[in-house]
Formats: C-alpha cells, structure tokens, sequence
C-alpha cells in the first residue's frame, strides 16, 4: 500500500510546533538566561552531546493547566551519543517556569528513566529548577508518580551524572542527591525546601544561597565536582563518563623514576599523595571526586594503561592519613560506586590507623570508621594495593593487609608495619619496665632502643619475610607491575552479580 501523504496543514501545524522549543522562538527568555551568566538548557545539551545525535521525547508535551505556556512543559529529554556512547540526557529548563517539576513532566521523565534502565542508558541530569510547580498540585493528581523510585532504582545500575549550574530545590535537590556523581557550577544553591518552605516551616526567610551555598555542599559530600561554569560541567560530565567506556588506546607514561623522591625518608614529614597518584596514572587522566570532603583520603578515578582504576588513597597532609568519619564515609561509598561498574580499586596506604579520641568518638567513628572495611571486604572487583609508608593499626587492615586477599599487596621500601603507632606500643609493652629505670635520660634510652627494634621489626624487607605483603618493590617498578597484574584479571567473569545500589554518602 502507499502511504497517504500528510496534509500540508497538519504537516505545517507540526513543524511550527517544534519549532516553538527552539531557543530561536524565545529571543527574551532565552537574554534573560545569558543576563544571569549561564546557558540555557538547550545550549548546554548540545554542548554536551555528539552533534545530530538528540532524539527528543516529549518535546510537544502540554502543561497539565489549560491555557498555561510551557516549552516543552520546562524538561528536554531523549537519547544521544557522548562521545561516541549512547545516554539519556534529561534537562530542566530554567526559562520555562523556574525549571518547575510538573505534572506531566514528571511522567516525562519517568517514562526516560524506565527507559535508560531497560537499555542499560547512563543518565545525565541537568537539575535546574525549585522544585514542584505548585498550579499542579491539584486534588487527586500525584505529581510525582515514579520519578523518584525510578531514578533511586538506577543506582548501581548504570551511572547517573548531575549537574547544579544554578538552584536545586525540593524535588530537583532528591535526584541530585541520589545521582553518582554531581557537579555544582559556582554560585549555584541546593536545599531540600525552597525559601517558601524555609520561611513557612520557620518564619525565617533566607534567599537561596543562603539555604545551601555551593560552599557547603562541597564540604559537605553533597557535590562531587565544583567549577566556575556552566561549560566547565559539560567538560566534567564527559571526563567522568568517559571512565565508564572501554580502554582507551592512546597513553601518555608518566615518569616512573619521580616516584623514588616523593614519600619523605622523615615518618613525620607530610606529602600530597596526590603526586604519587600522578605518578603512577597514565598521564591527564585522573578525576578527583568530593575533593572538599573526607580530606584524609582522597578518591579519584583515573587510567592505569587506559583501563579505568578508582583509588582509593591516604592523604598525609590531613590528619597525618588518619581515617576519620568523613574519610570512612567517603572512601566507602567511592569504592562501592567502584565495585559496582566493574572497576578495580587501588589502594595507597600511608596511615597511622583510625582517628581517635573523645572527638573522634562522638562523630560515631566506631560505625563511619567500619564502612570502608566493610564495603571493601564485599567488592567483587579486584582490589591492588600498594603500601607507601605507614601501616598502622586497623587502618593497614583496611588499607594494605592480605585479609582483603588483594591481588596483589606491595610496598616500598620505607613502609613501616605495626599493630598501632609504635611510640604507643612501646608503651604498652613496655610501660612499667621504662617507669621502673629511676635515671630520665637512661629511660630515654631505652625507650629509643625498644623504639628501634620494633621499629626494625616492622620494616618493609622484614614484614615481606613474614609474608605480611607480596613483594617490597623499587617506587619506580610500581606501574609496571600493577599493570602486570591488571593484565590477570581477564578472565573474570562479566556476568557475576552486581551490587544492588551505592549509599548517598
């Protein structure tokens, strides 16, 4: 049979449609946008996405309000290629109603969120907006039927990225909050009630920066990623993706002989461990996250011969590498993310152990501090890791022990073992031998030779003749050998159950 051709007035009444949710169609709207220093949605997707490969869903979609104009009713969605890989995009557009979240674009993007769960779709989420749009709320009309079950379920299952380049109120700040990772642009504002909320549930009226600054959601683990721009986001967005793709070919090796200088010969002297990451990725590719927070680890994912690694590693120069409750948090909740898109975990010990004392107490480091060990212990992903110096207590069992069964466990040279802090141990040990010596200096003597011998004891070449690590290595043997044991991991199983979802915080 032949198709019957349109008729030229439904065609044209079609094309006029779509072409209202041009930015072109929205001249004033879309100046009010650049006005407040930020692109507008359908900008930003673009920027974002491979060119000509948008497919939109919705896009004539109609508020539920008669007579009420809405482009797109404020959420453009669909399916592109990023770099070369398909994703769900769903972006809330600020120009349109605040970015509002309505009755029918809740069914939008639910309808996108079954849709990138059933092909296996990363999604990126352009949270723009202060939640519900309240002409909505109308008697026997839920406003969110699934949106929020939909994109919690996604956890774990395939990455979600947001981005904040503005304000996320209400509904917009819950799927931020449950997105992998998320990006706030500089002056941007998130907060579960909007001011309305604030003001009624308080009486206090606060505008949205002082609600939830970007400030401090940064230090507190809310936002992964801080930029300056809305195009410093999308850039942001397409590195953190592009670690979900497979190898890539083109490395740049960095110098392997830098990391013999790195780690002071001094237990006392600090260093940024992040050199000793640079180190060891490949070169340019590593992409910290929630840098602000939980300072005494860091966790960054990067490119070990361009296969993705996420590591997992103690900071020196924060609480001398002792893991604290928001370092247990955040290393926890890392290594899950990790463990469930199939990507192997490093590990760089160099730590005195757990926080402790009365303050660290009352942050529930008992609990926190049991996370990363915890999740750890259950990843399915193949663990490395690698001791630098020091490995105390039960941070080294969560850090660098075999108990974990890593596939490979070193250490350098200067790595120093010890069931705790070893001026601690001497104590212990040793207490009322050291108060029976009545000379001072002779009991400062001996105290430094118990030091020394467990000192000695606890050394690299002496633990590894214990069989407490696989090998003591030369620092600049270190790539090449995680490489090497990279290479082991080929015949792992891809289809062995995955983690169901990864933890908020």
């Amino acid at each position: 049979m032949t198709a019957t051709p349109a008729r030229t007035d439904d065609l044209t009444v079609a094309l006029d449609s779509r072409a209202a949710l041009t930015d072109a169609a929205r001249p004033e709207a879309v100046a009010r946008q650049h006005a407040r220093g930020h692109l507008t949605a359908r900008e930003a997707l673009a920027a974002l996405v491979d060119a000509g490969s948008f497919v939109e869903y919705g896009g004539l979609v109609r508020p539920a309000i008669a007579g009420m104009e809405a482009a797109a009713d404020g959420l453009i969605m669909g399916t592109a290629q990023v770099q070369g890989r398909p994703v769900a995009v769903v972006f809330y557009d600020y120009t349109v109603h605040g970015g509002s979240q309505s009755y029918m674009n809740h069914h939008k993007i639910s309808r996108m969120f079954a849709h990138a769960a059933r092909l296996k779709l990363p999604v990126v989420c352009w949270l723009d907006g202060g939640g519900a749009r309240p002409q909505d709320g109308a008697p026997g009309r839920r406003l969110a039927p699934e949106t929020f079950v939909l994109f919690a379920q996604l956890s774990g299952l395939v990455p979600t990225v947001g981005v904040v380049p503005q304000r996320a109120f209400a509904g917009h700040a819950n799927l931020a909050g449950m997105c992998d990772c998320l990006i706030g642009v500089q002056g941007s504002a998130i907060g579960i009630g909007g001011p309305p909320l604030v003001a009624a549930a308080t009486g206090t009226r606060l505008t949205p920066e002082e609600i939830g600054p970007l400030d401090v959601h940064v230090a507190s683990g809310v936002v992964d990623i801080a930029v300056e721009t809305d195009e410093q986001a999308i850039a942001e967005v397409k590195t953190y993706l592009a670690f979900f793709a497979p190898s890539v070919a083109a490395v740049t090796e960095p110098d392997p002989l830098r990391l013999r200088k790195l780690v002071p010969d001094n237990p006392r002297r600090a260093y940024d461990v992040r050199k000793v990451m640079d180190g060891i990725l490949d070169v340019g590719s590593v992409q910290e996250l929630r840098r602000g927070f939980g300072k005494a680890v860091v966790t960054a994912l990067g490119r070990l011969g361009g296969r993705t690694v996420g590591v997992v590693a103690n900071q020196p120069m924060y609480l001398a590498g002792a893991i604290d409750s928001p370092a247990g948090d955040k290393a926890a909740r890392f290594t899950q993310l990790c463990d469930a898109y199939d990507i192997p975990v490093l590990l760089l010990c160099d730590t005195p152990g757990l926080m402790v004392g009365p303050e660290s107490e009352l942050t529930g480091i008992v609990r926190h501090g049991s996370r990363l060990l915890m999740a750890l212990a259950n990843a399915r992903v193949p663990i490395m890791s690698v001791v630098l110096r020091k490995a105390f207590g039960l941070g080294f069992y969560i850090m660098g022990s075999q108990a974990l069964r890593p596939a490979v466990l070193l250490a350098w040279p200067g790595a120093q073992y010890g069931g705790m802090g070893l001026e601690g141990a001497v104590e212990i040990a040793h207490g009322r031998d050291l108060a029976a010596i009545p000379d001072d200096a002779a009991r400062d003597a001996k105290r430094a030779e118990l030091l020394e011998a467990m000192r000695h004891d606890g050394s690299a070449v002496e633990t590894a003749a214990r069989f407490l690590y696989d090998d003591v290595i030369d620092p600049a043997d270190t790539r090449r050998l995680l490489l090497l044991t990279m290479a082991s991991f080929a015949n792992l199983d891809p289809n062995r159950p995955r983690r169901a979802y990864i933890d908020a915080i």
